[in-house]
């Protein structure tokens, strides 16, 4: 039987935060090192939604944790102009 996970506000936070950034479960999964139906389902029942697309932009926290890497926001702005542009963030390979 899987173990249970003790989820932590900090965690369910980043799940808010990358959601409504547009981050895909995907991201959210690999950024909280969980598998993406886990994700999924604590996002489900923290109601962590998607902004509806005529929401316009978040104002950005100047106080907020920096951004991970590979965020979505932070990748694009080291891609955006380059052959890597929409792209996703390269996740780690821990092969030796």
């Amino acid at each position: 039987m899987p173990k249970k996970l003790h989820w932590t506000e900090a965690q369910d936070l980043t799940i808010r935060r990358m959601r409504v950034e547009g981050a895909t479960w995907d991201t959210i999964a690999a950024a909280l090192g969980v598998s993406r139906y886990t994700a999924i389902d604590r996002g489900r029942r923290i109601g962590a939604l998607r902004p509806p697309p005529e929401a316009g932009p978040l104002v950005d926290d100047p106080k907020r944790e920096p951004l991970p890497a590979g965020h979505p926001r932070s990748w694009a702005v080291i891609t955006d102009g380059t052959l890597l542009e929409g792209s996703p963030y390269p996740l780690p390979c821990f092969h030796r």
